[in-house]
C-alpha cells in the first residue's frame, strides 16, 4: 500500500530481469501504483519456482495507475495490475479491463476482506487509511493533536492539512468517502459544505500520497503538520528511524469515522497472452512467504488467516475499531463515486459554492 517514508523504492529497478532455470522461460509484465515493494528473493522465490520471469511497471499513485489501465485497456501494457482497491474496482469494473479469475488459494483469505463477489479482482492486502498528525510540529504551532475531522475548519488549523485528490488517489478518494460517511449528504453541513470550509481554511491538495507525505508533510521539509495517510505510517517512522525511539514521531487520528478500510488487490487484465503465468502470480501473491513480506516493504496488513505482522504495528498503529471506521456500501459507491468526484473538484479546486454543484 504504502512505500516507507524515509527512502524511495526503486522496485521495478531492482526486480526487472529475474529469470529462473525453468524451461518455460516467460515473461509476465505487472503493472503497480509507485510505493509497490516486495523483497527480491521473495520474487526470486517464484521465478526459480516456476521460470517466469516478473517486470514491474510503475503507474504512479493507485488512482492513475487504474485510470492508465483503462486508457490503454484495447492495447494493455501488463498482463496483471496490482493495487486496484475496494474504492477503485468500481470504475476498472466499469471499464471492463479484468478477466474474473477464483484463486484457489482464495479460502485462506479472510471473509471480511473478500470485497469482490464477481471475482475480478483478488484480495492482495489491507490498510487503513487516516489522518497523521507531525506531534512535534503541532506543538511548535501550539494546536493539538486533532481529536475530530471537525475541528481542521477552525481557524487555528488553517494552512495545516494536506490530501490528496481523489481523482487521481486511492488514498485521496480513501479519504473523501471518509468525509461523506462521516458528514453525510444531507445539508446543511454535509460533507459538501465540510470540504468548502477546509477549502477555506487552506487545506493542500497533492496529486498522490508521495508528493503528500514525502514533500508537502512537515516530516520531511513540508509545512503541513497534518497529512491524509495511513494508521501504519507511525510505526514506519519508528522502524526506519535512524536512531532508537521509544515512540512514534506522528500520530494517527483516530475518531468516530475518522479512518476507511482500503482493501488492495490485483487482477488479471484483459487480452492478457499469459494467462497461465498471470494466474500462477496471483496464487503467489496469496503464499504465506509473500503475505509475511508486505508489512515491512508496504506498510500494510496481510490478508489471509495465519500470516503474522510485526508487532510495531500493534503498539503504535493498532487496527481501528468498528466506531472509528467510516463505511458506505458498494452500491453506494457504485452509485456515488462518479458524481462526488466532480462535486468535489467543483468545490475544492474550482471554489464553486456546495449548493451550486449538489
Amino acid at each position: 500500500m504504502r512505500a516507507p517514508p524515509t527512502r524511495t523504492l526503486l522496485v521495478a529497478l531492482a526486480l526487472a530481469g529475474l529469470i529462473g532455470g525453468s524451461a518455460l522461460a516467460e515473461t509476465l509484465t505487472v503493472l503497480t501504483h509507485n510505493a509497490f515493494a516486495v523483497s527480491k528473493d521473495v520474487i526470486q522465490a517464484f521465478t526459480d519456482q516456476t521460470g517466469i520471469q516478473v517486470t514491474f511497471v510503475q503507474a504512479g499513485d493507485a488512482g492513475a495507475e487504474v485510470n492508465r489501465a483503462i486508457l490503454t485497456k484495447d492495447h494493455p501494457i501488463a498482463d496483471v495490475l496490482y493495487g486496484v482497491d475496494n474504492s477503485l474496482l468500481v470504475r476498472a469494473r466499469d471499464a471492463g479491463i479484468f478477466e474474473p479469475y477464483v484463486s484457489p488459494l482464495l479460502s485462506t483469505v479472510q471473509p471480511a476482506y473478500r470485497f469482490d463477489p464477481d471475482h475480478l479482482v483478488t484480495p492482495i492486502d489491507a490498510g487503513y487509511v487516516d489522518l497523521n498528525a507531525d506531534k512535534a510540529a503541532l506543538a511548535k504551532a501550539g494546536v493539538p493533536v486533532p481529536i475530530d475531522l471537525s475541528v481542521l475548519t477552525e481557524p487555528a488549523y488553517k494552512n495545516l492539512l494536506v490530501v490528496e485528490n481523489p481523482a487521481t488517489s486511492s488514498t485521496g478518494l480513501a479519504f473523501m468517502l471518509t468525509t461523506i460517511a462521516r458528514f453525510g449528504q444531507n445539508h446543511p453541513g454535509d460533507w459538501l459544505d465540510y470540504w468548502a470550509k477546509l477549502r477555506d481554511n487552506g487545506v493542500q491538495v497533492t496529486s498522490g500520497w508521495d508528493e503528500a507525505y514525502n514533500t508537502a508533510f512537515s516530516r520531511y521539509g513540508g509545512d503541513r503538520p497534518i497529512v491524509a495517510s495511513y494508521t501504519t505510517s507511525p510505526p514506519a517512522e519508528v522502524i526506519f528511524s535512524k536512531t532508537e525511539l521509544t515512540d512514534s514521531p506522528t500520530a494517527n487520528v483516530l475518531c468516530p469515522k475518522c479512518a476507511w478500510l482500503q482493501i488492495e488487490a490485483a487482477g488479471i487484465l484483459k487480452g492478457t497472452r499469459h494467462r497461465k503465468a498471470a494466474e500462477a502470480f496471483i496464487d503467489f501473491m496469496l503464499s504465506k512467504r509473500f503475505q509475511e513480506d508486505m508489512p515491512l516493504n508496504m506498510f500494510v496488513y496481510p490478508v489471509i488467516t495465519g500470516a503474522t505482522v510485526p508487532a510495531a504495528f500493534t503498539t503504535y498503529g493498532p487496527v481501528p475499531t468498528a466506531e472509528q471506521t467510516a463505511t458506505l456500501s458498494p452500491e453506494a459507491i457504485a452509485a456515488g463515486e462518479k458524481r462526488w468526484i466532480e462535486q468535489w473538484t467543483a468545490v475544492v479546486q474550482q471554489g464553486r459554492d456546495p449548493a451550486a454543484v449538489r
